[in-house]
């Protein structure tokens, strides 16, 4: 429930498995903020803070939460229908439907049962629209709305009625293919705990997801980022450009040339996301790939320096960190990125 009339409820999504990080940086930004749930890939919290104001940068999307039903999942069946026809037999002003922009003139529903979109009975959904439509004096849209309102089902037994605020679509449509989400960037970069003085390293920089979110977001002094394809660094050097770009070097080269041109002991963090051997082949055996990197990564790092690396071989990684006997680890976050298994990997030098 609400803790008092001022407060908003809000829906947010992020990456799988990132569910601690994201409740302490909502507890961080947000010290009164009530957390009602914490999931797997969302985040139900309550505040004050109007949606403006929120600031946040870890979230694929956020939504406005008007109403949640409980539904064990024996009973998930028809829950949409039950939501939708719940909302209509109210006979209330809801302030999530009639509150809009004034550019927020047409709207869809869309309905999702535990991350899939489905079909619902068609006279329900359009007596819903009528309601959404009278209430908000917005028409429908169902191709290319300005907004939505989602009933969605979870498998931990509940289902929310909600509107979308952010607009952007799937990340998986959108980015190049081994490209890094912008909220995943963001929150390998906040993990590094950054601070003004910090050079950064990414020595696979590729479409430039990470020095742009570590250069817009957090404070440095030097970001080096490196990348041996040059279609991707063409790239990186529209994403960084006015103020960010003075304090970032962006450079074609490849791992085995960032010690000459950042120099010995000059990071006091690398964030990167190197090769899986997915979407881009090594010239030489994954193993002896990672091998040679992490040797050149304890080259790099300043004493007490971090290394934030994002892969989905943990084998190989965890197998060549040991043989350089420098690095310590300190955390393993597994995360699901675009339906494949992957973990965030902490080390110190």
């Amino acid at each position: 429930m609400p803790v008092n009339d001022t407060t908003l409820t809000y829906y947010a999504t992020f990456v799988p498995g990132l569910q601690d990080c994201i409740a302490k940086v909502v507890k961080e930004r947000l010290p009164n903020a009530v957390i009602q749930k914490l999931l797997d890939g969302a985040i139900i919290f309550e505040t004050e803070c109007t949606y403006d104001r929120l600031n946040f940068f870890c979230f694929n999307n956020i939504f406005l939460v008007s109403g949640i039903m409980t539904a064990p999942p024996e009973a998930a069946q028809g829950i949409l229908i039950a939501h939708m026809k719940k909302v209509i037999a109210a006979d209330k002003n809801y302030p999530v439907i009639s509150l809009n922009n004034k550019k927020i003139r047409s709207f869809r529903i869309i309905c999702s049962m535990e991350n899939k979109l489905v079909p619902v009975n068609e006279k329900t959904k359009q007596e819903t629209e009528r309601f959404i439509a009278s209430q908000s004096g917005m028409t429908v849209n169902r191709s290319l709305p300005d907004t939505e309102f989602w009933f969605l089902y979870r498998s931990e037994g509940f289902s929310v009625f909600m509107k979308r605020l952010t607009k952007h679509g799937s990340f998986d449509k959108t980015l190049h293919p081994g490209e890094l989400p912008p909220p995943l960037a963001w929150m390998l970069c906040k993990l590094s705990n950054p601070k003004n003085t910090d050079t950064v390293i990414d020595p696979f920089c590729g479409y430039g997801s990470i020095p742009a979110e570590r250069l817009k977001h957090f404070p440095i002094t030097k970001f080096y980022a490196l990348d041996k394809n040059g279609t991707a660094l063409e790239q990186t050097r529209k994403k960084i450009t006015g103020t960010p770009a003075k304090f970032c070097h962006i450079e074609k080269a490849d791992i085995n040339s960032a010690v000459s041109i950042c120099g010995e002991a000059a990071a006091d963090a690398i964030i990167t996301d190197p090769p899986w051997g997915m979407y881009e082949e090594t010239d030489v055996p994954l193993q002896e790939f990672y091998d040679n990197m992490m040797k050149i990564f304890a080259r790099l790092l300043k004493p007490n320096g971090t290394v934030i690396l994002l892969t989905a071989k943990k084998e190989e990684l965890l197998c060549a960190a040991e043989r350089v006997n420098t690095f310590v680890l300190n955390r393993t976050i597994p995360i699901l990125l675009s339906g494949k298994k992957a973990a965030i990997f902490v080390f110190s030098l």
